[in-house]
């Protein structure tokens, strides 16, 4: 029971969420309820199956201090910014994007929204509880744990009516990104704030370049060469923490 155990729960967490799109809400309203379920049932599943009494500490969220927490949310942040411009150069210089800016503050509003909501569920979810998961029933063994959450994660975020070498590069270029994720949360002492801002800071900083500064780009840029040189850099310069 133990495997299915954990198939379960985020299959239940998946239905709560199709329900309330079902009943006419919209995505991120009917995310709403999935992510109350999230938060109310994880510190009592930890408690019980991993045997932790301070689960929010054990899912990375409580920090010893808010300097530990804010520290570790400001490199995050800084990451995805240098991955960003990185990114963004690349597009410019190849002719793939034209600067066309539209800024405004509801826009900028809108982007640290959503970048701090998806930061924080997806985080909690997949580096927080699956992460912790998976060393749990791997028996420790954590470098299978983190290749397998990646890997997750990756087949949870890709859209398979692509063609067969875009599906192949989002593919790769998302497992990346969930081992990045995985390694800035060990590097913060297994705080999730870290791999919150980075991941909610590449969410919500794509958002405003795609919407106010680039015009609209259908493709996600995480399955191209040049998302994948930085964060193959960047799994490079976390290597100690596999």
């Amino acid at each position: 029971m133990g495997w299915v155990n954990t198939l379960l729960y985020p299959a239940v967490l998946v239905a709560i969420f199709l329900v309330g799109q079902a009943l006419g809400a919209s995505p991120a309203l009917a995310a709403v309820p999935a992510l109350l379920a999230l938060v109310v049932s994880l510190p009592l599943r930890v408690k019980q199956l991993w045997g932790e009494t301070q689960p929010w500490i054990s899912l990375g969220v409580v920090a010893p201090s808010s300097k530990d927490l804010f520290k570790a949310l400001l490199r995050g942040l800084i990451k995805a910014l240098l991955l960003l411009i990185f990114l963004l150069i690349g597009l410019l210089l190849t002719g793939q994007i034209q600067w066309q800016p539209a800024l405004s503050p509801g826009l900028l509003l809108n982007g640290l929204v959503l970048g701090l909501g998806v930061g924080f569920a997806e985080e909690l979810l997949f580096r927080g509880w699956l992460m912790g998961e998976l060393e749990f029933r791997f028996a420790g063994k954590s470098g299978l744990a983190l290749v397998v959450q990646a890997l997750i994660f990756s087949l949870a975020h890709t859209r398979f009516n692509l063609p067969l070498a875009s599906l192949l590069g989002l593919l790769g270029g998302l497992t990346l990104l969930g081992l990045a994720l995985g390694l800035q949360r060990r590097a913060d002492g297994g705080l999730i704030w870290g791999a919150v801002g980075l991941h909610g800071g590449l969410v919500g900083g794509w958002f405003v370049l795609n919407q106010g500064l680039i015009g609209q780009q259908e493709a996600n840029p995480i399955g191209s060469l040049l998302a994948w040189l930085p964060l193959l850099l960047l799994l490079w310069v976390r290597r100690r923490w596999w």
